[in-house]
C-alpha cells in the first residue's frame, strides 16, 4: 500500500519576513505568524484563533486525511485491534484505607473512569479470577464528560473522614482544571477554585482543601487553603518564574508538602495538617543543582537528595531541626547505584532503585535495619511501588512487567517476604509470551558509552535486516522509558516489526551522570546516542538504514527534529508527536508557560550567549537544511501549554521548503485536544492507528 501523493499539493505556508537579533547573530523566522498574538485565549477557546492560522492549520489536517485516505482500512483494522487489547470492562486493585478500600473501573465500552469504593474486605477479596463487584458510585467521568469534546479527570482524594472527595477536571486540554468537592452523601458538589493545577490534597479536618493556581503565564505559582464558604488563603507563593509549585502530603497523614522546583533544584515546605493555616516549616533552603523530598515518620524526616551524592542517598533529620547541617546518611551514595524513589511506613523504608537500567526493591526495616531486595530475571523488565494511603501496613503494593509480559499487580508482606498476585492484566484478544522474544542491546556511543536499547520482536521475524524496526526514544528531563509491556506495540511487532527502545542519556537509566551527560553543554549525547542504537541494530541485522521509523515526542519530538536532520539516511519514517522543534525560538521567549522553568535543562539563551550557540547548533527548526529527508508524520495539539501548536507548523513549513527529495511531511492538529493528544481511551486509539497505519505504509508492510 503507498500514501495518496496525488491529491493535489501540499500546503504551503506563506512566508512573512521576521527577524530578531541576540547576540550579534540575525535569526530569520519566517513563519513566526503562525504564533498566535492572543495564544492564551486560544488555547482555551480555538475558536478565537485568527482566521489565516485556523485556515492554515485546517488546510494540513485535510491535507493529511487525503494523504491517508488509502490506508483508512488499514487504520480502522488498527483500531480494532488496539481496541481488542483493552479490557472493555477494566477495573484497578482496590487500595485500602480504614473501613474503605478505594479502586477504578470501566464500564463495557466507557471512555472515562469511575471512582468507587468498597468495604476493606470487600477489597481485600479482589484477585485475578474475582474482580470487584457491587461497589459504589463515587464519580463517574463519563457523565461528567457527557457534554464536553475532551475531557480528563486530573486527581481525585477522598477526605481523611471518608466524606468528601476533591477532584480536578480540564475541559479543554490546556490544562486549566477546576476544583471541586463532592459530599459522597448526597453527590452535591461544590466548586472550590478554577484555573488549578490537577493535585489537591486534604488538610486533617476534612474540609480544607490545597491547590496549586496557574499564573497568567499558564505557571503553577501557587499554594492555596480553601475550604467551601471561606476565603481563599494564600499559603505560599513562588517569586522565581523559573519555578514550578506543587501540592501533597505526606503518608503519615501529618503534613500537607509544599514543593518548589525546577529541573534541578527543589524546596520543600511543610504544613501542619492539623493547622492548615499556619506558616509553613521550610524543610533546607534551595541551593541550585540540589534536589530533594521528603517523607515523615513520627519526630524524624527521611529525605531522599543528590547532595554530594550525584545517584542520590536518603538522609534522617529530626523535624525540629530538618536543616541540611543535621542530615545523618541512612542509605549512603553508591555511585551508579540510582535511587529513584522511597516510600516511608511506620515499620519500613521501601527504596527503588537502578542499577545498569535495571530496577529493584529494597525493603529495610525500621527497628533494626534488615534490608532484602525483590527483584527479577528477565533481560530488561519494568518495576513500580505504590505509595497507598495507609502508612501503619505490613503490605507493600508493586507492580512488574516486561516487554513480552504484561503488567502484574501484587501486593507484598514485608514482614513474611510473602506475594499475592491482585491483579494480571488482561488481553482479550489474546497473548502468548512466548511467542515473542525480549532483549537488551548495548550500542557503542561515538565517546565510547554503551546505550542500552530494550526490543522486542515476533519469535518467527526474520534477524537477518529485512525487517522494519520503530524506534522509540526520549532522552530529556531525567525521565527513564521503562522496558514495560505495550498492548500498542503488539500491532507493528505482529506485522514483523522490531520494536525497540533506545535508553538514551538525557534519560537516568544508568544513574543520574547518564542525565547530566545528556543536558545542556552535553545535549549532542542524546542525539549520538539515539542514531548510534538506529545504526547497532542495523549492525545487528535486527534492521537496515532506511528500514527504521524512529519516534518520539515532546522533548522527545525535539530528539526527532535533530536526528531528521543528521543522518535522515537511517529512517524511513519520522513521527513526532507534540514535538518540541523550535527550542530556540521558544528559549528565547519568556513570556512562554514552561520557558523559564526549562533553562536549568536546555540553558538561558537570552542571559548565555554560549547556550544561545549551542541551541541554535541543534534547534530542530533552525537547522533544516536542503537535502533529503525521511517520511515525517508530526501531531499537535491546539490547546497544548507545553509544547505550542506553532512549533510542529514552523518545521513541517521548514521541512517541506527545503527537502531535496519528495517524502510524505503530514502535520495532523488535534483541535480539541492539548499535550496528552485525544481524552479517553478509546479515542486516543484513533491516534495511535493513525501513527502505526503511517508508519506500516512508509517502512513496513502495509497490509490489512
Amino acid at each position: 500500500m503507498t500514501l495518496d501523493t496525488t491529491t493535489g499539493p501540499a500546503p504551503i505556508a506563506e512566508r512573512r519576513p521576521h527577524s530578531a537579533t541576540h547576540h550579534g547573530v540575525t535569526v530569520e523566522d519566517p513563519y513566526h505568524w503562525l504564533r498566535a498574538e492572543n495564544w492564551r485565549e486560544a488555547m482555551q477557546d480555538p475558536s478565537l484563533l485568527p482566521a489565516d492560522i485556523a485556515a492554515y492549520l485546517s488546510a494540513e489536517n485535510d491535507h493529511t486525511d487525503q494523504v491517508m485516505a488509502p490506508a483508512e482500512e488499514l487504520r480502522q483494522t488498527l483500531v480494532k485491534e488496539l481496541r481488542g487489547r483493552i479490557a472493555e470492562d477494566d477495573w484497578s486493585v482496590p487500595t485500602p484505607d480504614g473501613a474503605f478500600a478505594y479502586g477504578i473501573t470501566y464500564a463495557e465500552g466507557a471512555e472515562q473512569p469511575c471512582l468507587v469504593r468498597m468495604s476493606r474486605a470487600e477489597g481485600t477479596a479482589v484477585a485475578p479470577d474475582n474482580p470487584p463487584d457491587g461497589a459504589e458510585m463515587l464519580l463517574d467521568a463519563n457523565k461528567e464528560a457527557a457534554d464536553s469534546p475532551y475531557f480528563r479527570l486530573g486527581s481525585a482524594v477522598h477526605s481523611p473522614n471518608h466524606a468528601f472527595l476533591a477532584w480536578t477536571s480540564d475541559r479543554s486540554g490546556s490544562e486549566l482544571f477546576t476544583l471541586a468537592v463532592r459530599d459522597l452523601a448526597t453527590g452535591a458538589d461544590t466548586v472550590l477554585l478554577e484555573g488549578v493545577t490537577p493535585s489537591a490534597a486534604f488538610a486533617a479536618d476534612a474540609r480544607t482543601v490545597f491547590a496549586v493556581e496557574i499564573d497568567e503565564n499558564h505557571r503553577p505559582a501557587t499554594a492555596v487553603a480553601k475550604a467551601a464558604g471561606d476565603d481563599r488563603r494564600v499559603i505560599y507563593e513562588e517569586a522565581d518564574p523559573g519555578f514550578f509549585v506543587s501540592v501533597g502530603e505526606t503518608l503519615s497523614g501529618a503534613f500537607i508538602v509544599i514543593n518548589a522546583h525546577d529541573h534541578e533544584t527543589a524546596e520543600v515546605r511543610l504544613v501542619d495538617a492539623r493547622d492548615p493555616l499556619a506558616p509553613p516549616l521550610l524543610v533546607a533552603e534551595r541551593e541550585v543543582g540540589e534536589e530533594y523530598d521528603v517523607a515523615h515518620h513520627e519526630d524524624v524526616l527521611f529525605i531522599r537528595t543528590n547532595r554530594e551524592a550525584e545517584d542520590f542517598r536518603i538522609v534522617r533529620a529530626p523535624l525540629a531541626a530538618p536543616g541540611r547541617e543535621n542530615w545523618e546518611d541512612i542509605v549512603p551514595h553508591r555511585p551508579g547505584i540510582l535511587i529513584v524513589d522511597m516510600v516511608v511506613f511506620e515499620g519500613y523504608l521501601v527504596r527503588l532503585e537502578r542499577e545498569h537500567a535495571l530496577p529493584r526493591i529494597v525493603i529495610r526495616r525500621l527497628l533494626d535495619g534488615d534490608e532484602h531486595t525483590i527483584a527479577f530475571d528477565e533481560e530488561a523488565y519494568s518495576l513500580g511501588i505504590s505509595e497507598g494511603h495507609e502508612f501503619q501496613t505490613e503490605t507493600l503494593r508493586f507492580t512488574y512487567s516486561s516487554m513480552t509480559t504484561p503488567t502484574e499487580v501484587w501486593d507484598y508482606d514485608m514482614g513474611t517476604r510473602e506475594r499475592r498476585l491482585r491483579k494480571r492484566q488482561t488481553i482479550p484478544s489474546g497473548h502468548d509470551s512466548a511467542n515473542y522474544v525480549t532483549r537488551r542491546l548495548m550500542a557503542p556511543a561515538p565517546d565510547g558509552e554503551l546505550v542500552p536499547i530494550s526490543l522486542l520482536h515476533h519469535i518467527d521475524t526474520p534477524i537477518d535486516g529485512t525487517a522494519p524496526c520503530l524506534l522509540y526514544g526520549y532522552g530529556s528531563y531525567g525521565i527513564s522509558i521503562p522496558a514495560s509491556f505495550s498492548t500498542n506495540a503488539m500491532s507493528l511487532v505482529d506485522r514483523g516489526f522490531v520494536y525497540a527502545i533506545a535508553h538514551i542519556r538525557g534519560g537516568m537509566e544508568k544513574g543520574f551522570a547518564w542525565y547530566k551527560n545528556g543536558r545542556r553543554e552535553h545535549k549532542e549525547n542524546t542525539f549520538g546516542d539515539f542514531i548510534a542504537a538506529a545504526e547497532h541494530l542495523c549492525a545487528e541485522r535486527y534492521t537496515s538504514a532506511g528500514r527504521i521509523a524512529a519516534q518520539g515526542g515532546s522533548a522527545g519530538g525535539m530528539l526527532m527534529g535533530a536526528v531528521a536532520n543528521r543522518a535522515p539516511h537511517l529512517f524511513g519514517a519520522i513521527v513526532a508527536e507534540v514535538p518540541f522543534v523550535d527550542v530556540l525560538a521558544t528559549m528565547l521567549d519568556d513570556t512562554l508557560p514552561l520557558t523559564p522553568p526549562e533553562w536549568p535543562e536546555w540553558g538561558n539563551p537570552i542571559a548565555d550567549e554560549a547556550a544561545f550557540r549551542r541551541i541554535m547548533g541543534y534547534s530542530p527548526v533552525d537547522n533544516v537544511a536542503p537535502q533529503p529527508y525521511p517520511h515525517v508524520l508530526a501531531l499537535a495539539g491546539v490547546s497544548d501549554p507545553r509544547v505550542t501548536y506553532w512549533e510542529p507548523a514552523k518545521w513541517v513549513a521548514r521541512l517541506r521548503a527545503s527537502a531535496t527529495n519528495e517524502p510524505t511531511i503530514l502535520l495532523k492538529t488535534n483541535m480539541e485536544a492539548g499535550h496528552g493528544g485525544a481524552s479517553g481511551r478509546f479515542k486516543r486509539l484513533e491516534e495511535v492507528a493513525l501513527v502505526q497505519a503511517f508508519v506500516l505504509a512508509t517502512v513496513g508492510t502495509a497490509t490489512v
